[in-house]
This record gives C-alpha cells, structure tokens and sequence, in this order.
C-alpha cells in the first residue's frame, strides 16, 4: 500500500512512539484544565507549530472532540503549502498517512470525486511530501478519535469561493469534521505580535474572509472556511490565543497561535 510517510517526525514533534503519545495525552490534559469545554464543533482553526510552542493551543480544541470521538468518521484537513508553489489545491494519490502512532487511511473515493469535480483540484505529491502544516495534526487527531478517515488538501493560490466551494462539497453532517490549519503573525515583536494578532483573531470570530498572509499564514483555506461559515450562519469561538514568546521561544521575533472552534446553527457554544 502506498503510504506518506512522516516528514517532521523528531523535528515538530516526538518521533518516538511512546513519548509522542505522552505528550499529546499531556497537552490534551492541560488544556482540559484550562476553561470549561464546549460542545463539540463543526470546524476548527488550529496552529502548526512546533509542540513546544503550539501543542497546547491546538489541543484546546482537540479535546473538544472526546465527547464525540466515535460519531466524527471522516476529518476534512486544509493546510498552507510551505515548501511547493502551488495553483489550486493539492490532493495526495497515497492511501494512508503514517505517523509514529499509526497509519490513518484516506478517502480515495472522496478525492477521486474532488479531482473530477473541480478544476483547482490536481494530485501532486510533491505538495504534501514535506508538508507540516497537515501532518502535525495527525497525532491529536489519533489520539482524540477512533475510526477515521482523512481528506488532507494542501492548499495554494485560490480565492476564498474557490475554496468554499470544494468545503461545500465535503461539509456532510456530524459525522464530518473540518480543520484548517494555520499560524498567526510571524517575526513581530511581541507587543506588536499581540495588538496584530488580537485584530486578526476578531475579524476571524466575524467572519472576515479577505485576511492577508502576514495575518495569518493559512489564510487561503481560512478565508475559504470563513466565506462558507458566514452563509451557514455558523458561530465562531475563540479558544485561545498565544505566541512562541508565552511557550518556548524569545519574544524578540515571535510567531502567533490561535484556536478557534466554529459551531452550527443547531449548536451551541459558551455564548
């Protein structure tokens, strides 16, 4: 069977089985320690970092999935490309992702059905070969679900329609969860980092779909999620925000982290 193999295992995060299970089992307890928990969410916005300075952002809103760990079968997971310059979004022709918890199985037939639906889709490997924005979240992921498969799509030059339209095409019920995986700010200072940031954050619970690269590094799929979310009417929570100079890092140049989750009209969340 082909199969991804992990790029940044060892890097980003543990590479070592055992020590990359206790450390999102560490990071999930922390962040259940740190507010009341909503209800499970429809989508989620969450960091790409490093553990060290992301992990314990994005698992704020990983653990919001434990309550429904067995119903969410299918995760719709939308990343920047870092490495490739890309027109259009990037599907994968391999059959599973490997990480060092395991192999998640994709779903061939769903993206099959993208490539022959919608033009911006195209099979390229070379997207996804060295691609973090994408595999970081696959540790949480097997760690807060059972039986899942996965849709990764890198994503490049697009409009916020274009984008719309293929999370339009996947959304499904409950069963179906949507991540888009994106940084904040990059490089400011840290009071600059956080008066910036604290903008972005606002215009994202608000839905704003025009946000800039230097805002936020996935703004390509953020945009398109957020053009989406405001036609279903969804409601978008801010879980929490940070930088690499609150984690791990120097706050002489620092890089921006934020989790939102975003809820149906038949959902609630701690309004």
């Amino acid at each position: 069977m082909n199969i991804r193999q992990p790029a940044v295992a060892g890097m980003f995060y543990p590479g070592q089985t055992s020590v990359l299970y206790d450390t999102v089992s560490s990071c999930l307890h922390e962040a259940r320690q740190a507010g009341a928990l909503l209800l499970p969410p429809k989508a989620l916005v969450l960091p790409h970092a490093g553990y060290i300075y992301s992990g314990n952002t994005a698992a704020r809103g990983y653990c919001l999935l434990e309550p429904v760990q067995q119903q969410i079968r299918k995760v719709v997971l939308l990343g920047p490309s870092h490495r490739v310059a890309l027109q259009g979004i990037a599907l994968p022709e391999q059959a599973a992702f490997h990480t060092p918890l395991g192999d998640i199985p994709l779903d061939t037939e769903a993206l099959q059905q993208l490539a022959a639906s919608f033009p911006i889709t195209t099979f390229r490997n070379d997207a996804h070969a060295l691609e973090h924005s994408l595999e970081v979240h696959l540790p949480f992921l097997q760690h807060t679900l059972d039986n899942f498969s996965l849709i990764p799509l890198v994503v490049g030059e697009t409009t916020p329609q274009q984008v719309a339209d293929v999370l339009n095409a996947l959304w499904g019920g409950p069963e179906t969860l949507i991540i888009i995986s994106t940084d904040l700010s990059h490089f400011l200072p840290y009071e600059d980092a956080n008066h910036i940031d604290a903008q972005t954050s606002q215009r994202i619970t608000q839905f704003d779909h025009n946000l800039l690269g230097e805002e936020a590094c996935g703004c390509r799929p953020l945009n398109g999620l957020l053009y989406l979310a405001r036609q279903k009417n969804l409601h978008c929570e801010l879980l929490e925000r940070c930088n690499s100079g609150d984690t791990a890092g120097s706050k002489d140049r620092v890089v921006g982290y934020g989790a939102f989750a975003l809820y149906g009209p038949d959902q609630r969340g701690n309004d």
